[in-house]
């Protein structure tokens, strides 16, 4: 069944920067729309800027997030780029799911209503995005030989087992 998605492995490639370039948007976005949270507001404004952060959050941001994800695991197993920089670039993809859930947590801090909370300053989520994009960048475009890194010997030496499936060979 591998063998039959690698042709289409360009168009995988293109979903997965798309929906990866839409979640980090919108990981840009949400902290924004929440800045615009404010005691003083009316309650009719304030439900208004609260629906464009839910709504933008659970169906564009989340869902691009998790078709990012599943198109990079599945690149990752089509090109079976089992190399130390895809590990740490692992690694930084996880951060940014946890930033996704920081933003999301901020996100329902301030649903219930107008007064509730203080929503967090945008400058800290996009000082973190942007450091997290510049790492998964640097790691996917130069490909660098982490391979000196001294790891332990549980995490580089197999240790016999076998898995309950067949696995591939080229």
């Amino acid at each position: 069944m591998i063998d039959a998605l690698v042709p289409a492995i360009p168009h995988i490639k293109a979903l997965h920067v798309s929906m990866l370039s839409i979640w980090c948007a919108g990981l840009f976005a949400l902290p924004l729309v929440l800045a615009r949270h404010d005691p003083a507001i009316g309650q009719q404004d304030y439900a208004i800027i609260r629906r464009v952060g839910h709504y933008g959050y659970i169906f564009l941001v989340t869902p691009c997030a998790l078709f990012a994800i599943g198109s990079g695991l599945l690149l990752l197993f089509l090109r079976e780029a089992f190399e130390p920089w895809m590990f740490a670039k692992l690694v930084f993809v996880a951060l940014l799911v946890a930033l996704h859930a920081w933003v999301g947590r901020a996100d329902m801090s301030v649903a219930e209503d107008a007064r509730s909370e203080k929503p967090l300053s945008p400058r800290i989520p996009h000082v973190a995005l942007t450091a997290l994009i510049a790492a998964i960048l640097t790691l996917v475009l130069a490909k660098p030989d982490l391979g000196a890194i001294p790891m332990p010997g549980w995490l580089t030496e197999p240790v016999g087992l076998h898995l309950p499936f067949d696995v591939p060979r080229r």
